[in-house]
């Protein structure tokens, strides 16, 4: 039986509109098709990437670390303590491995290089416009919010070097945090976010996760050797009520998630095989999960149900160890930023192009734009569902399952997430 590879020719999905027509398109997806000829080369030949299998790890790991990290140890107090922190954090592992790994099946099933161009083709035109929307509203918050924690971090060093004390007034101008930010935006990040191809991060990413193994490093150190100044609040042994568990989902899940940059930093690969992908996410969540273990279980012990939801503000402003790892998380912070907005660019691009009328619907930018929790379970569902098979085996029943159970507990963080933020809000 001849192996069939979705949307092979990609003009054929140029002006369709219709997601039945593209879901009749969709026959047997097989992520393994041979070329079609000996001398003939594939299209994927043509555009693979240069990053080594050791290279992508790196990326993801520094896609997933960040500003997240510093948040792990407020998350495990909200959980409930370690235990169910830690079990938590497990449990949201298997479902994000998952996710990425059915993103790249995808990917190379419609042989679409960007995760804007998977959803469109896979789920059709509404999705796809609604992924277009929800990831630029959550790469520009994300961006924005980097910058406030370079601001943040970037006031406690100057504190330590000019060593003045916290909330002195006068000032010199070049320590205001509008002229910091700003000159960092202008010295490292707009070179970082000017290069097309998403590899070139991966030498700044090697560097930033050698910086956030130094924040654990710190972390950890200061847990066995704690300062004297330094004493912890009430350490929590169980949940306060599942709500609680609940409400530490959202800052785990974000701290994991790699979504937005999975697709590209796929396709950048020498090698992109759904096989090797999986190892590469494999090994980039267990070192991922090492850090934010390390991190949020001693940050936690440190300083109990009194720690800072920034765990190194927690710390005194002039211990000059903890003043180098806030460098080290803007470094992560900069690279970081540069991949989300690598990702996040396109949406602007594609929007301009339709409407001057230079791409039909399903087609898209080079570069790749994320993914809502969900939409990894509604293209797994969707691709199956497509497949032209008369009596269906087990597998395919259990991956619809798994599909459906991946949308529904995104809708269910989405819905949490959301009206627990306007309960907040409210109470304000």
């Amino acid at each position: 039986m001849a192996q069939v590879s979705i949307n092979s020719d990609l003009g054929e999905w140029g002006f369709s509109t219709d997601a039945g027509e593209r879901a009749r398109l969709l026959q047997s997806p097989c992520v393994d098709s041979d070329p079609k000829s000996e001398g003939e080369a594939s299209p994927e030949s043509l555009s693979r990437g240069t990053t080594s299998s050791f290279g992508a790890i790196f990326i993801v790991v520094n896609a997933c670390l960040g500003a997240g990290l510093l948040n792990f140890p407020a998350a495990f107090s909200t959980a409930g303590g370690v235990a169910a922190g830690v079990t938590l954090q497990m449990g949201m592992l298997v479902f994000i491995i998952s996710g990425l790994v059915i993103l790249a099946y995808c990917s190379q099933a419609s042989n679409e290089r960007t995760y804007q161009e998977v959803v469109w083709a896979v789920c059709g035109k509404l999705t796809g416009v609604l992924c277009e929307v929800s990831i630029a509203i959550y790469t520009f918050g994300t961006c924005i919010a980097f910058l406030i924690i370079i601001g943040d971090q970037q006031d406690k060093i100057i504190a330590v070097l000019a060593k003045e004390p916290e909330g002195a007034g006068g000032s010199p101008w070049y320590t205001d945090r509008k002229f910091t930010i700003s000159l960092t935006a202008f010295l490292f990040i707009l070179p970082l976010s000017i290069p097309r191809e998403i590899g070139f991060q991966k030498y700044a990413s090697f560097l930033s996760v050698v910086g956030t193994w130094y924040v654990t490093a710190i972390v950890i150190i200061k847990y066995i050797w704690p300062d004297k100044e330094m004493t912890p609040g009430d350490i929590l042994t169980r949940p306060a009520s599942w709500m609680a568990v609940f409400n530490a989902m959202p800052t785990i899940c974000f701290g994991f998630q790699c979504h937005v940059s999975s697709v590209p930093i796929f396709n950048s690969m020498r090698q992109p095989e759904v096989k090797t992908w999986g190892g590469v996410v494999t090994a980039a969540m267990v070192i991922a999960l090492a850090v934010y273990m390390g991190t949020g279980i001693c940050g936690f012990l440190t300083f109990g149900a009194s720690v800072d939801p920034d765990v190194l503000l927690s710390y005194p402003s002039n211990d000059v160890a903890v003043a180098v790892a806030r460098a080290f998380i803007i470094l992560s912070v900069l690279t970081s930023y540069s991949i989300l907005h690598f990702c996040g660019r396109p949406f602007s691009i594609h929007r301009c192009l339709l409407v001057r009328g230079e791409l039909g619907p399903g087609k898209g930018p080079s570069q790749a734009l994320g993914a809502a929790s969900s939409l990894p379970g509604l293209c797994l569902i969707q691709a199956k569902l497509s497949e032209m098979e008369e009596v269906k085996p087990a597998s395919w029943w259990a991956l619809v399952s798994y599909g459906v159970l991946l949308v529904t507990l995104g809708a269910f963080i989405f819905g949490q997430t959301t009206a627990n933020a306007v309960f907040v809000d409210l109470l304000a």
